[in-house]
């Protein structure tokens, strides 16, 4: 590899805030944070977003890897040990002095950062930490910080690491043990999931401590700074972890914003039904805020990855988001979406309405007496427009217009749902009808995904290029400014 050492700041950000493209486990932060006196800034649960990434995403972050030095040779990773790319390096005070500049002017709300292993997992932890602890009490930098954990780094680090931290994350990569032992060997579950199980500990403990502390000052209105009589509590990873004091934590929240991971779609061959499988046992099992999907994009050579000669499986990525918001906030199950007989998503249905067609002995439902609970079941009925429903059913009768009004996609949901005990005038509850009415959109909307690339931001001073000169009423009408 071509290190390059004698790069100026502006260059390292070019390479550096380039090299992070492809991890987009990269949200607004989920934390509220008031400013304080002798600090400069603070977080805000819904973020301010400012710009936008290359591939359309929108950020609020500056995201940036630490390095792309690497002593890991994934096979799949642009920053990969045999790559021949230009590597570079930011120390903790270039990070800072970014993150700090670009805040005073308003770029960014926050800073995400992430690097490649730099000699070994500890001592780019080392790095990472000293640049946070700078941030926070050198240059007493009160906003938002997500940082990726290193795998294999010392549990010690990782706990350090949460104290200084809003959102942690460690990429899982690939679903399966098989697939990172295929394509990142170097990487396993142990020592991705270790420290998973450590933060999710940890993010706990801090949160019981403080609700005890709360109530405790509210009760005997004292400003008290420890548990009652200096007592401590003490949790262990069942699989032999880290041990956390509870000292620390009642004085600073852990991981506030919770912690993500990633995955990458496309890579190895597992199906919709693994990876959603895999996902749900995140959130049940290490208290996960959010599981990111990454359509593989190929960007080396190498014969144990698939070729895509269709690109990136930008379709796939996409219904994987909707039913990982189906998991979190619609009360379906992986196993009720997909199973071993049907492992795919439906390329031209959202997960939601196939699964509505696979069970219209659940239809249609009446929008009147149905609970909470299956009007979200409904398609085209999201959390908010439910809650709408139930709250203003208890004032009278509901109408396909009012409904409408609450925010209900009727051209969906109206093959669903009957109000008063009729449907609407022409629907009818049949399968291969509701088919035919629906695949319309979902084409439409499936051939716009697919095509992201092909669309571009148009210019004011863009002339598209039109090769037919412009006719002679439409000369003179530009002329008087009637055009």
């Amino acid at each position: 590899m071509l290190i390059q050492e004698n790069l100026n700041i502006q260059e390292k950000l070019r390479i550096l805030s380039d090299a992070a493209k492809y991890d987009v486990s990269c949200t607004s932060s989920g934390v509220r944070r008031s400013g304080r006196a002798g600090f400069l800034g603070n977080a805000s649960e819904a973020g301010i977003c400012h710009s936008f990434s290359a591939d359309g995403r929108c950020i609020s972050l500056l995201k940036i890897l630490f390095t792309n030095q690497c002593i890991h040779d994934c096979r799949y990773c642009i920053n990969r040990r045999s790559n021949d790319v230009l590597r570079t390096s930011f120390t903790p005070e270039e990070v800072c002095r970014l993150t700090m500049e670009f805040y005073r002017r308003n770029y960014i709300e926050g800073l995400f950062l992430s690097s490649g292993v730099l000699g070994s997992p500890d001592h780019t932890m080392e790095l990472l930490y000293e640049t946070l602890l700078k941030l926070r009490r050198k240059h007493r930098f009160n906003g938002y910080i997500h940082v990726k954990t290193i795998p294999g780094a010392s549990p010690e680090l990782v706990e350090q690491m949460g104290f200084l931290a809003d959102r942690m994350s460690i990429n899982l990569e690939l679903p399966t043990a098989e697939g990172l032992q295929r394509l990142a060997p170097a990487k396993t579950r142990d020592r991705i999931l270790r420290p998973m199980r450590q933060i999710q500990q940890g993010i706990a403990l801090s949160a019981r401590l403080q609700g005890y502390d709360r109530e405790l000052k509210r009760i005997c209105g004292e400003n008290r700074r420890g548990l009652a009589g200096g007592a401590s509590l003490k949790t262990q990873d069942s699989a032999g972890g880290l041990i956390l004091p509870s000292s620390c934590y009642e004085k600073e929240r852990f991981v506030p914003g919770g912690q993500s991971t990633q995955m990458i779609v496309g890579a190895t061959p597992e199906s919709d039904y693994q990876m959603l499988a895999v996902t749900q046992a995140l959130y049940e099992n290490y208290g996960l805020k959010r599981v990111f999907y990454s359509a593989y994009v190929p960007v080396n050579q190498d014969s144990s990855l698939p070729s895509l000669p269709g690109g990136p499986p930008l379709l796939r990525e996409h219904r994987l988001y909707q039913a990982d918001w189906l998991l979190r906030f619609y009360g379906f199950r992986a196993e009720e979406l997909l199973s071993e007989e049907k492992p795919d998503f439906n390329v031209f249905l959202d997960p939601k309405c196939d699964w509505a067609l696979r069970h219209l002995e659940e239809f249609p439902v009446e929008v009147s007496l149905a609970p909470y609970s299956r009007l979200l079941r409904v398609p085209g009925v999201g959390v908010k427009s439910a809650r709408r429903i139930v709250a203003a059913r208890r004032q009278g009768t509901l109408t396909f217009q009012a409904l409408r009004r609450m925010g209900v996609v009727l051209k969906r949901a109206r093959y669903f749902i009957t109000c008063g005990g009729r449907m609407e005038d022409g629907v009818r509850l049949d399968q291969d009808y509701i088919t035919g009415e629906l695949l319309g959109e979902e084409k439409r909307a499936a051939w716009e995904i697919q095509h992201r690339d092909c669309y571009r931001q148009l210019s004011l001073f863009d002339d598209m290029h039109l090769e037919k000169p412009p006719e002679g009423e439409d000369v003179f009408a530009a002329l008087t400014g009637e055009l």
